[in-house]
């Protein structure tokens, strides 16, 4: 990546995040990236592109994550809570402005927008991960499981930027903790 393109892509990424992304103007990135605007288009088509590289970005993070988690942690129950803990990290963290992608979403409702497929590929990942990882627990019922966390996920996400985060992410991970327990009930009941 060229040192232009990656101040673009940083500038627009961190406005976009904090600010939103209909309310942040191509002018404005290319002011705060210090860019005149033929290098915003010599490396993006447009501002939509733009949101996509800022939305693709952020799903590469989320997956290195995910991948290093899976590296570093072997039991599969703990692996889930690996994940859960890091999205209580995220949603403590200073600057939270809820999730990127539900953010997006709001943002451009129509499904056949580039911007929401976006975010749609980025969540069919995310649950697909997770039921994958709820399947290596062994435990019964993983689509559910995978469901029913990504809907923890996103209340967690929207509350915290909402109220006090720290009892918000306390109720996230005591979910999943009840989540994994009432999956292990299950397998004793079979």
């Amino acid at each position: 990546m060229s040192e232009a393109r990656d101040r673009l892509l940083s500038t627009a990424s961190r406005l976009f995040y904090t600010e939103g992304l209909h309310s942040v103007g191509v002018d404005r990135v290319i002011a705060e990236a210090k860019v005149t605007r033929a290098t915003l288009y010599r490396h993006f088509r447009g501002k939509d592109e733009l949101v996509v590289a800022y939305l693709t970005q952020a799903d590469q993070a989320l997956r290195a994550r995910v991948e290093a988690a899976r590296t570093e942690v072997e039991d599969p129950d703990d692996l889930v809570r690996t994940i859960g803990r890091s999205i209580a990290e995220d949603i403590q963290s200073e600057g939270f402005r809820g999730c990127a992608f539900l953010n997006a979403a709001a943002e451009y409702p129509d499904p056949e927008h580039v911007v929401h497929q976006a975010v749609l590929e980025h969540r069919q990942w995310f649950l697909a991960t997770v039921t994958e990882l709820f399947e290596r627990t062994g435990k019964p019922d993983a689509e559910f499981a995978g469901r029913h966390f990504v809907m923890l996920r996103d209340g967690a996400m929207a509350a915290g930027c909402l109220t006090d985060p720290k009892p918000v992410c306390e109720t996230f991970l005591r979910g999943l903790e009840g989540l994994l327990a009432y999956r292990s009930g299950l397998v004793a009941d079979r």
